[in-house]
C-alpha cells in the first residue's frame, strides 16, 4: 500500500468548503501557490482534474464531487480513530455528546448513569437543544446524538430507539375554561389561541408537534411564539393561550398555575435517539440500549 499523501488530501477537503485558493491557504498556513502545488500534484497522483479553475471562480469538477461525496467520511473516520486513540492513550474519558430537547426525563437520566457505570471509559456531556431545533447540532456534528421529539425523516440520520409514546397534552392557565377538562378533543384547538414552536424544524415536524389545522383542517389561531419550552409555558401562564406538548414535557414541567390536559384525535408523541449515519459508533447503539432498559424499568 502507497503511502497516504495526507497533507494533499486535507488541502483539497478544505479547498472544497472555501472554493478559494487565498482562503484555503490562510486557514492551512502556506502560500496561496503551495495549495496550488498540493492540488495539483493530488490531480497528478488520482490522474484526472479534481478543480476546475477560471479567473473569477474555483468549482469542483464532476470527479472532484465524486471523490469528495468519498473522501470526506473516510477522512471523518480515521480522524476519529487517531482521535480516539490519543484520548485512550491519556486515560481521558471518550466524551459523548448528547443534545435534548427541553428536559432530561427520568428515563434518559437513569440510562446516562448506568452508561458510564457500564463504560468507565465514556463520559456522557449534555447540551438543551431549541424546542423547534432539534436536528440542527447533531447534522452539524457539534453533538453525537439527540434525544428529539418525532417524527424525524432527515436521511442522514438513523433513528436508533423511539421511546415515551404518548398522548400529546395542551398546556393552558388554571384560569382557561379547557383548564377545567379532563381531555379535549383536537378539533376543540380551533377555539384557542396557540403558541406555534419557532424554529427551523422541518416543516413535517412544525405539522405534528405545533399544527396550524385541526385533522378536519379547521384553521388553529396563533399568537406569539416560542423557541424553549419556558418561553412558550411562561406566555400559556399570563394569557388565554395554549401550549401542544408531549406528556413527557408536561410532567416533567408541571407548576401551579398552568394545567395541561391530554388531547384526543392527535397522533401521539413519542421520542427518538437519533444520530448521523456516516458517523455512527458502537457508543450509539449501547447509549440507546442503556435509555430502553432505563425507559422499561420506570414504566
Amino acid at each position: 500500500m502507497s503511502e497516504l499523501p495526507m497533507r494533499e488530501i486535507e488541502c483539497f477537503l478544505v479547498l472544497a468548503e472555501e472554493l478559494h485558493f487565498g482562503r484555503t491557504g490562510e486557514r492551512l498556513f502556506i502560500s496561496q501557490s503551495r495549495v496550488s502545488q498540493l492540488i495539483s500534484a493530488l490531480e497528478r497522483r488520482i490522474g484526472t482534474s479534481l478543480v476546475a479553475r477560471t479567473s473569477r471562480r474555483v468549482h469542483l469538477t464532476e470527479f472532484g464531487a465524486e471523490f469528495l461525496a468519498s473522501l470526506a467520511p473516510a477522512h471523518r473516520a480515521l480522524s476519529a480513530v487517531i482521535d480516539d486513540a490519543r484520548t485512550k492513550a491519556r486515560n481521558i474519558p471518550t466524551p459523548l455528546r448528547v443534545g435534548f430537547q427541553g428536559a432530561i426525563y427520568d428515563s434518559v437520566a437513569t440510562a446516562v448513569s448506568r452508561f458510564e457505570m457500564q463504560h468507565p471509559q465514556i463520559c456522557v456531556t449534555i447540551k438543551e437543544l431549541p424546542l423547534g431545533d432539534p436536528f440542527s447540532d447533531v447534522l452539524a456534528g457539534r453533538i453525537d446524538a439527540a434525544v428529539a421529539l418525532l417524527p424525524v425523516e432527515e436521511p442522514e440520520l438513523t433513528t436508533g430507539l423511539v421511546f415515551s409514546r404518548q398522548p400529546q397534552t395542551l398546556a393552558v392557565s388554571v384560569h382557561h375554561p379547557f383548564s377545567e377538562l379532563d381531555v379535549i378533543d383536537a378539533e376543540q384547538l380551533a377555539q384557542i389561541c396557540l403558541v406555534p414552536i419557532t424554529g427551523p424544524a422541518p416543516d413535517y415536524w412544525h405539522r405534528a408537534n405545533s399544527p396550524s389545522t385541526t385533522p378536519s383542517g379547521a384553521k388553529v389561531p396563533t399568537q406569539g411564539g416560542a423557541s424553549t419550552v419556558q418561553e412558550g409555558l411562561s406566555q400559556v401562564a399570563f394569557s388565554q393561550v395554549g401550549l401542544i406538548l408531549c406528556a413527557a414535557t408536561a410532567a416533567y414541567n408541571q407548576r401551579s398555575d398552568i394545567r395541561f390536559v391530554p388531547i384526543n384525535g392527535l397522533p401521539e408523541s413519542a421520542l427518538g435517539l437519533v444520530w448521523r449515519t456516516d458517523l455512527e459508533c458502537p457508543h450509539h447503539r449501547h447509549f440507546a440500549k442503556a435509555i430502553e432498559e432505563a425507559h422499561k424499568s420506570l414504566v
